[in-house]
């Protein structure tokens, strides 16, 4: 019963479902279970980093803010990833924000702890290291996407890398978090998510996104998102498929509450 628990729980995280038992259970004794408020701050731009975080059903998002408070995303990450790539990476502290977007769990490590486990040159350095590259995949993308895309085909993608990070259709997010991440202005994010609302692919309802039709955002969305989530699958491996995470994927029509 134990066992099974203990593989539920790292099962939650796509990199330490990966780690072999015994890379587990050098880590066990140092993590904690944590939970992120939506719009906690983990960590601040120059801050040196004393925790990793492994995220289960938070996400976080890797923000960049100028000088006049405006701010984009230049990535995210979920339970598929880890938050604090500078202290592996050897710089230690970390050039921008990480904000939980989305509320929930995640596994908290000492920087230390890690470190120690990363220079042994294992399993771990290795998907960590594929990761990163995956990530930096993601944050050139980004830059790509904001750059040239619509935002309405901007929303779609970045609606359908949170709805892979989470288990279930309900993504809690106001406009104005939305126009933050995607660096756009809240009423153009009003008409952009009015559209996809009108064609039945989201319900959007007192700070709460409800996905309809995963394939039809699918069908709307550019090619940024497919070559992020290639890449990340080619380097990390495709996620455990659950009922759960099927379930997700359908179509589904029905909605309740207030429209836009």
């Amino acid at each position: 019963m134990f066992k099974a628990l203990e593989m539920q729980e790292y099962a939650g995280n796509r990199l330490l479902w990966s780690l072999s038992e015994e890379e587990r259970a050098r880590l066990r004794p140092s993590m904690k279970h944590v939970t992120l408020a939506l719009g906690q701050v983990v960590y601040e731009c120059g801050e040196r980093i004393d925790y990793v975080y492994f995220p289960t059903t938070c996400v976080v998002s890797l923000l960049y803010t100028m000088r006049d408070g405006s701010t984009a995303e230049m990535a995210l990450a979920g339970n598929d990833g880890v938050v604090g790539i500078a202290l592996f990476l050897g710089g230690g502290n970390i050039p921008h924000r990480a904000v939980a977007q989305i509320g929930g769990l995640a596994l908290k490590i000492p920087a230390r702890v890690l470190q120690e486990e990363f220079t042994r040159g294992g399993p771990l350095q290795h998907i960590l290291l594929l990761y990163t590259q995956a990530l930096i995949t993601q944050i050139s993308q980004t830059a790509v996407c904001n750059r040239l895309h619509p935002l309405e085909q901007r929303l779609c993608r970045w609606l359908l890398l949170c709805h892979d990070r989470l288990n279930g259709s309900e993504i809690p997010m106001t406009q104005e978090i939305i126009a933050n991440m995607l660096g756009g202005r809240r009423e153009s994010v009003t008409v952009a998510a009015g559209r996809l609302q009108d064609a039945g692919l989201i319900h959007y309802s007192r700070g709460h996104i409800k996905v309809l039709d995963r394939e039809g955002l699918e069908t709307m969305v550019c090619e940024c998102y497919k070559i992020v989530d290639d890449e990340l699958n080619r380097l990390v491996g495709a996620p455990q498929r659950s009922e759960l995470s099927i379930s997700k994927r359908a179509p589904c029509r029905e909605a309740d509450g207030e429209a836009l």
